[in-house]
């Protein structure tokens, strides 16, 4: 009994440790969103129009906050892999990230500022509502978009069926979910799971906990607790 007590006793240590290094990290991302919310708006007006630059601009984020999380380029995750179809098909993930025994998650990025822009900086309430309208159509159409590339059936990808869309600033998010009750179902039907800057550790430690995975084995990790069940 002793001995068990002794082993519930480091279990508790360990798994109080790795809450207070997730607690630590999400409110280094909290404050890392907040700058990426503030870049964005000087990002769209600089750039408007230029979507291909918009989205070489959130695939920066997403590889930021990956390593801001203690993720490593080229070993825990890794950017745009070319992977070929059985058709000849090309594609290229923004992200792949491997996890523990041989698993992947296919990240995304998607990053429509223009409506949002628009919709944050007009005055006229019709306008506004015009904008509201064109920023929620861009993000579903990001999701479907996405859904048609079914990443997470791709040869050598071993993921759940689904694939998570990343968004890099959390207020273009809010609002859109926020004011479009459908847009939630939407992408959960299509398989995908839409994620923020502050969303994305915990969506992946929720993935790693459903898949049942060992920590022990993984302690070179500057963040286990992405892996903790």
């Amino acid at each position: 009994d002793l001995v068990r007590s002794r082993g519930l006793g480091d279990v508790y240590k360990r798994q109080s440790k790795d809450r207070a290094a997730l607690k630590a990290q999400i409110g280094e991302l909290h404050n890392l969103n907040k700058q990426i919310t503030q870049e964005a708006s000087s990002l769209a007006r600089a750039l408007r129009g230029d979507k291909k630059t918009q989205g070489n601009w959130g695939e920066l984020v997403l590889e930021t906050v990956l390593e801001k999380s203690g993720l490593r380029a080229g070993q825990e995750f890794v950017r745009e892999k070319s992977i070929t179809t059985e058709d000849g098909t090309r594609y290229r993930p923004d992200v792949i990230i491997n996890l523990p025994e041989g698993k992947h998650i296919v990240v995304d990025a998607k990053v429509s500022l223009n409506a949002y822009n628009a919709y944050i900086n007009c005055v006229s309430n019709t306008e506004k509502s015009a904008h509201l309208k064109a920023h929620i159509e861009a993000v579903r159409q990001h999701i479907k978009g996405l859904a048609k590339k079914s990443y997470a059936k791709l040869p050598g990808i071993n993921s759940p069926d689904f694939v998570f869309m990343f968004m890099p600033v959390e207020p273009a998010f809010m609002v859109a979910f926020e004011h479009d009750d459908a847009l939630f179902n939407d992408a959960f039907e299509q398989r995908i799971v839409v994620v923020t800057p502050t969303t994305l550790l915990a969506s992946l430690r929720t993935v790693a906990s459903l898949w049942s995975i060992e920590p022990v084995s993984y302690t070179h990790l500057t963040l286990p607790t992405i892996y903790s069940v």
